[in-house]
C-alpha cells in the first residue's frame, strides 16, 4: 500500500496507519468462501487489530478525518468494520467484497451518508463481480453514499484510477469540501 497508493497521493495534513497482516494475510480462507469457525476466528482478530489502530489514530490524530482504505483482504476488512457498526468520516474498498459473501445472514449497520469508493476488475480472480455489487449494494441500502468502479479487464491490483480517484476525495474531505458534492 505504501509504494501502490500512499506515495501517489497528494493531500496534506494527513497522517497513515498501516496495520500489517501478520503473515501477510489477515484470514486464510477467500473472502466469498462460507465462513467457518476457524474464519470467524481469524476475522475477529483482524478486526480487533483494525479497531485498535483506529482508536490510536483517534487519540494521536484528534480532530482530523479518519479515513479506511483498504485493498483485497483489508478492503475485505473495511467492508466488515463498517458493516459490524464501526464508523469512519470516508472509506475507500479497493477490490473487496463482504467476507463469507455467499451468506445472507452478515451483520449490517447505518452508515449515515458516509462517503465510499469501492472499486474492483470485472475479471478479478478473487473477489468476483457478483459479491463485489453485493457489497456496494449493501452499503447503499445502510444509508452510504456509494462510488463504483469497475474496471474491465483490470487485474488484481489498484489501478491509476482508483488513486486518482481517492486523491481527489482526500483533498475535498481535508479541505472541508462534500467528498461527492451536496447531500441529497
Amino acid at each position: 500500500m505504501r509504494e501502490a497508493l500512499l506515495s501517489r497521493l497528494s493531500a496534506e495534513s494527513v497522517r497513515y496507519v498501516l496495520p500489517d497482516a501478520p503473515g501477510q494475510s489477515w484470514y486464510d480462507a477467500k473472502a466469498v468462501d462460507p465462513p467457518t469457525p476457524e474464519t470467524e476466528t481469524q476475522l475477529s482478530d483482524a478486526l480487533g487489530r483494525v479497531a485498535e489502530a483506529v482508536a490510536v489514530a483517534r487519540s494521536e490524530c484528534a480532530g482530523v478525518p479518519l479515513v479506511l482504505i483498504g485493498f483485497s483482504q483489508g478492503a475485505c476488512l473495511v467492508a466488515e468494520y463498517l458493516m459490524r457498526g464501526d464508523r469512519a468520516d470516508m472509506a475507500a474498498m479497493l477490490t473487496g467484497c463482504r467476507v463469507g459473501a455467499v451468506s445472507d445472514a452478515l451483520p449490517t449497520a447505518q452508515l449515515d451518508g458516509m462517503p465510499i469508493y469501492c472499486a474492483n476488475g470485472n475479471t478479478d480472480p478473487w473477489i468476483p463481480p457478483w459479491a463485489f455489487d453485493k457489497a456496494v449494494a449493501g452499503f447503499v441500502a445502510m444509508g452510504a453514499r456509494v462510488r463504483s468502479d469497475v474496471f474491465p479487464g483490470r487485474p488484481h491490483e489498484i489501478s491509476a484510477g482508483e488513486i486518482a480517484e481517492i486523491d481527489r476525495m482526500l483533498v475535498s474531505l481535508c479541505e472541508g469540501r462534500p467528498v461527492f458534492g451536496p447531500a441529497p
